[in-house]
């Protein structure tokens, strides 16, 4: 369960994708990058001291497609993390898809990828809020932990399922309508939903195109209707950041004043370890051009493999994007309460949870620019007194102007 707050800052560690590293070479691939991922969300655990924080991880979570052991080895890798801090899931395809799953339509081309285990595993290994279930169909115990929400601080997080039956009519839509319209925004006055497939993506892959499409159709009007701040995804294995969107529109904020149209800024997250995808890369022979190329509405995409830090209070949310090499930020946003966004580099200051940000930034170039025209000001009044004080003396015989030399030692 989720450590509620009453306190105006809100904390959480927050990707997708991460996996299970293994001491020895298995026949399975192991995602030796989930190892970092652990190393530097447990440094920001440690440094924020009795702060309430938690970690979310959006789906494919240890990648054991139906090998039991690999499930220890996971448990035992965010062991460090997961003792401190509450570790909130949602589930992804490779813990649920197989041919015998219930809701598997045929534009939804879902696979083999849970190998068996039907979500079994993740249901019974993990409790999560509410205790949302749908049957398996089968002798096997229903599917929980699929939807559900909770308030952590200043903030609304919802977590969906994409691999259960979202469309209008569902128990899942109903659910996620309802929570989004109940929301208390004098309360938590930001909304961020989570779910495994992304809504937005740049990789233009053929396999879940229709199943966007309809989370388009079907989802995002009510992300848009009711000011849902940030929508977060994984599945694709690396870091994008997109501008506030609406039915594929960049919009200046995200629609918190009256009367403003709704846009929601979409972030993919699943870049924590699970290293089989080369997104990025250019095409042959044009080093210049992406496979996959980057639409105005993509504002960033990153190659670095880590996570995400939110930190929010009362009047804002920062957004920062850690890579796993340096452990350094390498992307930043911020959410103002108003629903404007701006984008730039943050230092956030994780020990106390105080962000230092854009506003700030702003203010201080203002003085910097100020000071430097009185600078300039000041050289050139300098220059010109100079001059004229020259003018005015005795030129010597060999032509020059007679000036003062000075000696320092």
């Amino acid at each position: 369960m989720s450590r509620n707050s009453d306190s105006n800052e809100t904390i959480a560690f927050l990707f997708g994708d991460m996996g299970t590293a293994t001491p020895y070479n298995t026949f399975l691939r192991t995602q030796d990058e989930s190892i970092s991922t652990v190393k530097w969300i447990l440094r920001d655990v440690e440094a924020l001291g009795n702060k309430p924080a938690f970690v979310s991880h959006i789906g494919d979570i240890s990648y054991a497609s139906g090998y039991a052991w690999l499930w220890d080895h996971f448990f035992a890798q965010i062991e460090p993390v997961a003792t401190k801090v509450a570790y909130h899931v949602c589930i992804g395809n490779h813990e649920y898809d197989w041919p015998l799953q219930p809701w598997k339509p045929d534009w939804a081309a879902y696979g083999k990828d849970g190998g068996g285990e039907c979500g079994v595993p993740y249901s019974l290994r993990f409790n999560m809020p509410r205790n949302s279930s749908e049957p398996t169909g089968t002798i096997a115990p229903a599917t929980r932990n699929l939807y559900y929400s909770f308030d952590m601080g200043v903030v609304h997080f919802v977590y969906i399922s994409t691999e259960t039956n979202f469309l209008r009519g569902s128990n899942q839509y109903s659910f996620l309508k309802h929570d989004l319209e109940s929301v208390d925004r004098n309360k938590t006055p930001f909304v961020v939903v989570q779910g495994h497939r992304p809504m937005y993506t740049t990789i233009n892959g053929t396999k879940d195109v229709a199943l966007r499409r309809k989370m388009l159709e079907h989802l995002e009007p009510l992300l848009v209707s009711n000011n849902v701040n940030l929508a977060l995804w994984g599945h694709v294995h690396r870091y994008e950041r997109f501008c506030p969107l609406n039915n594929y529109t960049c919009g200046n904020g995200v629609g918190r004043r009256a009367g403003d149209k709704g846009y929601t800024v979409h972030l993919v997250i699943g870049m924590a370890g699970q290293d089989k995808q080369s997104i990025w890369k250019t095409r042959p022979g044009h080093p210049n051009d992406s496979i996959f190329p980057q639409p105005k509405q993509s504002l960033y995409r990153g190659g670095e493999f880590g996570y995400i830090r939110l930190v929010a209070t009362k009047h804002k949310l920062v957004v920062s994007y850690v890579g796993n090499h340096d452990g350094e930020v390498h992307d930043t946003m911020e959410i103002m309460a108003s629903g404007e966004v701006f984008n730039g580099n943050v230092n956030v200051d994780i020990g106390s949870a105080k962000p230092k940000g854009l506003i700030e930034e702003a203010t201080l170039f203002r003085y910097v620019q100020g000071g430097s025209v009185l600078v300039l000001g000041a050289f050139m009044g300098y220059i010109l007194g100079w001059v004229i004080h020259a003018r005015k003396k005795p030129e010597s015989k060999s032509g020059f102007t007679n000036a003062k030399t000075e000696k320092h030692d």
